[in-house]
């Protein structure tokens, strides 16, 4: 068997931490990845690996094999990404993960920008706002809003996610517009479930200190696509990113109030695994990304004219 396909399916079982999503990974039978360790071990007459029904351990003498293993496939992998970006071509498959109503709103006419640039470049989403681990999943790099848990990745800030508090207009005139955020108590409000919690809406009163309102339901849901349109149709109040809201308060199906104090604000990210190599394709995403969303992101200057012009008005 080939050398360095055998390195490729003992480095592969190690990152994914099985057999069936190394398999997956290389896009090959899970016989086909067992059988290249096994020849490895073979060939090298050590044990690499520790196979249970249920766990797969790394041995010492493998932790230590999968170090070098890993660095000569990265300075392969190096080798022809500075030969082809000599040439000016990247190529190759991209995996990146996405937050769902961020990805589907505003990243596609990025990655289509990028894969004009690129067209040998493939792609591969994962849209979800579930936490990923990205080594394990094999993910690239993926795009995060909030605040980062994960110390051990490296993070590019690409922008700030601001967040505005919103009602539509037949829901203000039926039941007034708060004045100041505990107002609130009074008002129906709509509450993202994801959030630690999400009955407290927090928020930078206008001498800049940090303050809490409690608000009660009347509608919680795990989607901010949704929660958006429940307060479109009058449901109630809802406390939203601008990148979700700003198409609607645009449209006039909601309009913006408490704008006097802010609040939250999240920081977005490009995060990816800490390596000694970074693939050209991956690095030319990151920087792509961060040109593209430097300054006020066009959401913000969306909100930021409705304000101007309703300011106006008043």
């Amino acid at each position: 068997m080939d050398k360095f396909e055998d390195l490729q399916a003992f480095v592969a079982v190690v990152e994914a931490g099985s057999f069936t999503a190394a398999a997956e990974r290389l896009n090959t039978a899970k016989s086909a990845v067992s059988r290249r360790v096994s020849a490895l071990e073979e060939r090298l007459g050590v044990q690499l690996l520790r196979r249970t029904t249920r766990v797969l351990n790394v041995t010492e003498t493998g932790s230590s094999f999968y170090e070098h293993s890993a660095r000569i496939l990265a300075d392969l992998d190096e080798a022809e990404a500075a030969v082809q970006q000599q040439h000016g071509e990247l190529r190759g498959t991209l995996r990146v993960a996405l937050p769902l109503s961020f990805g589907v709103r505003h990243m596609c006419k990025p990655i289509a920008a990028f894969s004009k640039m690129h067209p040998r470049v493939e792609f591969d989403l994962d849209l979800n706002d579930r936490r990923i681990d990205l080594i394990e999943e094999g993910v690239d790099v993926a795009l995060r809003i909030g605040r980062l848990q994960d110390s051990s990745h490296i993070a590019r800030r690409l922008f700030d996610a601001r967040a505005v508090v919103a009602a539509s207009p037949l829901y203000l005139s039926t039941h007034g517009e708060p004045r100041e955020p505990r107002d609130l108590h009074d008002h129906r409000c709509l509450v993202y479930s994801n959030l630690p919690e999400p009955n407290r809406w927090q928020y930078k009163d206008k001498d800049g200190a940090g303050q809490t309102v409690e608000v009660t339901p009347v509608l919680s849901a795990s989607s901010g696509d949704f929660l958006a349109n429940a307060a479109a149709h009058g449901m109630g109040l809802v406390i939203q990113p601008t990148f979700i809201a700003a198409e609607s308060i645009r449209r006039g199906h909601l309009v913006p109030v408490l704008t006097d104090y802010e609040w939250p604000i999240s920081p977005a990210y490009a995060i990816y695994p800490p390596t000694r190599h970074l693939s050209y394709r991956v690095r030319a995403f990151i920087d792509f990304l961060a040109e593209r969303f430097s300054g006020t992101p066009q959401w913000d200057r969306d909100c930021d004219k409705h304000r101007a012009g309703r300011d106006s008005v008043t």
